[in-house]
């Protein structure tokens, strides 16, 4: 009995005891926001006396100029009325002594002396100023047209508000773009109606975009799915997302405006569609000598000291055997297939091609000596096949081992193409017009193209001895293919 009441008190002191630190939790939290409440209220605070001094500085500012220009008016006016008041002022005084003059010749008894300052009194009348000044005021005292009514600005004023949070965009699906591995989306503001609080939204200062791969075109992100990823402080309505791998069917996308005040509401999702080819490595019937790790393969001897001409150079002094490595004849295998043997050190892609257009590139390592890329028809590649020296196999092969080689190889035929090695191949596969080309991308040449009639499933097929290569897979077929396609295809067929 005091057993199982001991057992009942330990359950009610572990449940107290989790209530006392969930408590705890909870008091610190508080503790936190309330802290929070107070830094964060003196921060608007202090934003906005920090508006209002703005504000007041900016109705001062405005003030001081309308006072300046009415004081400018007054003053020209001023100084119009001043200098016509000094020149009838001197006017009269002419005047006067013209009076003064004509009313003493009146006195004048003698006739010649009479005739001769009667004419004099003619002459200075005629050259008066009185009789050139104007007797009205060169400029009015009316200054109507400076009257000022702020009613509507003061209207304005007694509607200032807090800023409100702003509408969610509308992503406009016209204007997105999917186009050589980049998105391209555009949308359009809500309008200020669309705000949300009683204020103005204010002058949205930028926008922040959000994506995610999924290979639904729900907006709900299902369990393993990648999160969201954000491009912030774009200022037009439109961005691009560059530098994508379409690894997915889908990407996507929503948009929200963000104002001084705060980030509004996210636009409704929209699912962009963005078809690739993918493929991974098949590392299991990989030759043992090649080390498959993501999309990257390497040549990699085992235990031979002799397979690595590096190695061997420092023992030429005491080795006679030529430096070219003669590679190992190992079997390995798996449920389905052996791994590949002998000289075949050649690794295939893992997605069949049974129809449309695919698209992939490669990259030399910086120490690669030798390699193939192509397509090869995998039930009929055996263990010991050369990429190229089977009716079932087609590639590029490229060497710099003792001389550099170009060469285009099928069903053992070689054919030398006569152009610097690329740096980066791009592999293009039309599955059902038969038609397989290489690209050296960076300087947009065909290298070569075969003809032919696809009736088996092909994978991507490479070979590697001695350094190693780079694959990229998740590539739309670039637009610059269009520049290379025979003349009844289009690059819009290759992208259905």
């Amino acid at each position: 009995m005091m057993d199982t009441q001991k057992e009942a008190l330990c359950r009610i002191i572990s449940t107290l005891a989790n209530k006392n630190e969930e408590l705890q939790t909870f008091l610190e939290t508080v503790d936190n926001t309330l802290s929070g409440l107070q830094e964060e209220s003196c921060l608007v605070m202090s934003e906005l006396e920090a508006e209002l001094e703005q504000l007041s500085s900016a109705l001062e500012e405005a003030g001081a100029g309308l006072r300046d220009v009415i004081t400018e008016e007054k003053q020209r006016k001023e100084a119009e009325l001043q200098k016509q008041l000094s020149e009838g002022k001197s006017a009269i005084l002419s005047c006067e002594e013209l009076l003064e003059f004509a009313n003493q010749t009146l006195t004048i008894t003698n006739e010649e002396e009479f005739l001769k300052a009667a004419k004099q009194i003619k002459e200075r009348v005629t050259m008066a100023p009185a009789f050139r000044l104007t007797t009205r005021p060169r400029v009015s005292e009316n200054m109507s047209r400076f009257t000022v009514d702020f009613s509507a600005e003061r209207a304005g004023l007694q509607r200032i508000h807090f800023l409100s949070v702003p509408g969610a965009p509308e992503i406009d699906f016209s204007g997105c773009v999917v186009r050589d591995n980049t998105v391209r989306v555009a949308w359009q503001p809500a309008s200020e109606a669309d705000g949300e609080g009683e204020g103005v939204v204010g002058r949205i200062e930028r926008y922040e975009l959000q994506y995610r791969k999924s290979n639904r075109d729900s907006s709900l992100r299902a369990a393993g799915e990648a999160c969201w990823e954000k491009i912030t402080d774009i200022r037009d309505t439109h961005v691009t997302i560059l530098g994508l791998k379409f690894d997915s069917r889908f990407i996507i996308v929503r948009v929200r405006a963000r104002n001084k005040a705060a980030a509004g509401d996210f636009s409704e999702p929209v699912a962009l569609e963005t078809r690739a080819y993918n493929f991974g490595l098949e590392a299991a019937t990989a030759h043992a000598e090649l080390q498959v790790r993501g999309d990257t393969v390497t040549w990699e001897p085992q235990g031979v000291k002799g397979h690595d001409p590096r190695l061997r150079a420092k023992e030429n002094k005491i080795s006679s055997r030529s430096a070219t490595p003669s590679p190992n004849k190992t079997t390995g295998s798996r449920g389905g297939r052996d791994r590949f043997a002998g000289e075949s050190y050649t690794v295939l892609g893992d997605q069949e091609m049974t129809g449309g257009c695919h698209y992939w590139e490669l990259r030399p390592l910086a120490d690669w000596k030798s390699f193939s890329v192509g397509v090869a028809n995998q039930a009929s590649l055996g263990r010991f096949d050369q990429l190229g020296k089977s009716s079932g196999s087609w590639c590029l092969h490229a060497s710099q081992w003792l001389q550099s080689s170009l060469a285009a190889k099928h069903n053992n035929r070689a054919k030398t193409l006569d152009w610097p090695l690329p740096r980066r191949i791009g592999i293009y596969c039309d599955y059902d017009n038969g038609d397989l080309s290489f690209i050296d991308v960076d300087r947009l040449h065909l290298l070569h193209s075969f003809k032919t009639k696809f009736s088996q499933p092909l994978v991507p097929a490479f070979t590697v001895w001695c350094g190693g290569i780079s694959i990229t897979t998740g590539l739309q077929v670039p637009s610059f293919m269009g520049n290379f396609l025979s003349t009844n295809q289009s690059l819009s067929n290759l992208l259905q």
